[in-house]
């Protein structure tokens, strides 16, 4: 057997199949480029974006805002990387669709701490239904391999 991979030497790999190019992949690359331009969009105007949702506009809130931007950014960047391959990671996708859900709480949050402005609520609801998208692409995942 070769060393670790459960295939004896010579062996030919076991087939793997493709992860299909469904609409829902579609809608979830769609997801992924509209959450880097809106995470880039924070890392370089974070002052218009949080004006935008309502929010204190001091250097120490743009500082943060951009370092969030710059998050969402690499975990899109991550997923749309993912979603761009034969064979997409459930690894990636679960932790995309946890950082979707924990920024609806956080969205959700601030509007309850006035923070933001009810507006913000839209974005939250965003992060929702792509957090819940991901996760039906990643129990798909799960039934097929």
């Amino acid at each position: 057997m070769s060393a670790g991979a459960g295939v004896p030497a010579g062996a030919p790999a076991p087939a793997v199949r493709d992860t299909p190019r469904t609409p829902l992949v579609l809608v979830l690359v769609a997801i992924g480029w509209v959450t880097v331009a809106s995470g880039a969009a924070q890392v370089l105007a974070p002052g218009f974006v949080l004006s935008l949702l309502g929010a204190t506009d001091d250097a120490t809130a743009q500082q943060l805002f951009a370092t969030v931007g710059m998050f969402m950014v690499v975990v899109s960047g991550l997923l749309l990387t993912t979603l761009g391959r034969p064979r997409h990671d459930p690894d990636v996708v679960l932790w995309a669709a946890v950082q979707k859900a924990l920024a609806c709480v956080a969205v959700v949050v601030g509007v309850a701490r006035d923070v933001f402005d009810p507006l913000a609520l839209g974005v939250a609801a965003f992060d929702l239904v792509s957090a819940a998208l991901l996760v039906v692409h990643l129990r798909t995942l799960r039934r097929s391999s």
